[in-house]
Parts: structure tokens; C-alpha cells; sequence
């Protein structure tokens, strides 16, 4: 049981076992490698690493109280789901549209992606390519919708901002990390194209409809 392999720890890991799981509770996702604006470097994460030396303790513990932890090794990934599908974050549309259009990028740069899984990119990138694809309410962004949708998306470990400096209006330098596959699967990227397609469609039948109105 849990608590059998958790009296087993010493104090230091009990510890943190106890801010580990808090963290999962509170980001989700947590990947094994990070990047290092000081040293403008990727290294390991301390904390991916302690996780792992504690993960039958923290699955088993999770698995009692509702939740499953799982870890790819082959991409570095440590996640945490609801078995009861409750505790969901709600996401506004432009952040939606922002976590879909990263994924996009990151599947289309993935062969050329670091050792380390990482894909990396810019705010401006991403949303021109909104922009592209037609996801744009009448092509443009406020400055707000795009600091909010990378603050969330930073706080989750799905992407991770290449400055130590705060989330900037101009735009940040940003790495889409593994963790994103998590979220949309690659079934999900078929899923998503049609989606956003359908979406452009409807956004140019409403467009055409209003010019009509207004003649």
C-alpha cells in the first residue's frame, strides 16, 4: 500500500513527496527537461528527477484519491488525470486556439525538434499562423488575449518562455514542450484540422452574411 512505501521514506522525502504532489496538483504536467534562461541552456529538472524516484509512492497515492499519474519515459512527460473527469480547466476560445495552433506547429516541426523534444517558436509565429488559418476574429489579437493564453499555457508546462523577464506585450520567444502531446493526440490532430476548418468556414459564411446585411 501507499502508506507502507511512504513511512518507508526518509524525512527529506517525505518532504518532497508532499510539495512534489502539490505541484502535480496544481500544473499537471511536469517534463523532464527545462530550459535555463541564466544559462541559456536546457538542463534536467531537479523536480522531474526527485518524481520520479518517489513515482510508485506518488502513483499509488494518487490512485486512492481519485487520480492517475503516468510518465513517459520515451519523451519525458509526467501527467496527472481525474479518473473522475472532475477538476477541468476551463480555457477561453483564444487560448483554446492558441494551445491547438502550438500543437500544429509542433507536429509540423517535430522531426527537426531538439534532443530534448522541444519545439521551438515565437508569439508572433503562433499567431500569424492563427491568423492563416483563419482563427482570428477579423484578424486580430489584443495584446491581454495573447499574455493570458501563454500564462496559462507556461503554467501547465506546455510551453515555456525563453526569457527570465515577465510575459512581454511584443512577444516572447517560446518553447512548445512534449507535454503538449499529452494533450492533443495525434488522432486529436486529424480531430482538430477538421474542427478549425469547419470553424474558418463558419467565420467566412458569417463575414459574408453581415456584408450582405449591410448593403
Amino acid at each position: 500500500m501507499w502508506s507502507e512505501r511512504y513511512e518507508a521514506l526518509s524525512s527529506y522525502e517525505r518532504g518532497e513527496f508532499r510539495r512534489l504532489a502539490n505541484y502535480l496538483l496544481s500544473h499537471t504536467y511536469m517534463v523532464r527537461y527545462q530550459y535555463q534562461p541564466s544559462q541559456q541552456m536546457t538542463l534536467p529538472n531537479a523536480d522531474y528527477q526527485m518524481a520520479t524516484r518517489l513515482f510508485p509512492v506518488l502513483r499509488d497515492y494518487f490512485t486512492v484519491t481519485g487520480w492517475q499519474l503516468e510518465k513517459d519515459d520515451n519523451y519525458g512527460i509526467m501527467s496527472l488525470i481525474n479518473i473522475y473527469d472532475h477538476n477541468r480547466l476551463r480555457i477561453d476560445r483564444f487560448t483554446t486556439l492558441f494551445l491547438y495552433t502550438c500543437r500544429l506547429i509542433y507536429e509540423e516541426q517535430r522531426e527537426q525538434a531538439s534532443s530534448f523534444h522541444m519545439v521551438k517558436t515565437d508569439t508572433q509565429t503562433v499567431v500569424e499562423k492563427m491568423r492563416m488559418l483563419g482563427l482570428l476574429d477579423k484578424g486580430k489579437t489584443t495584446q491581454k488575449e495573447r499574455i493570458e493564453a501563454q500564462r496559462t499555457l507556461g503554467h501547465y508546462n506546455i510551453i515555456q518562455k525563453m526569457e527570465s523577464v515577465a510575459w512581454s506585450n511584443d512577444g516572447n520567444e517560446l518553447l512548445i514542450l512534449p507535454s503538449i502531446l499529452s494533450i492533443i493526440s495525434n488522432q486529436g490532430i486529424n480531430d482538430m484540422m477538421l474542427e478549425l476548418e469547419e470553424m474558418r468556414i463558419n467565420g467566412s459564411d458569417e463575414a459574408g452574411q453581415e456584408q450582405e446585411d449591410s448593403e
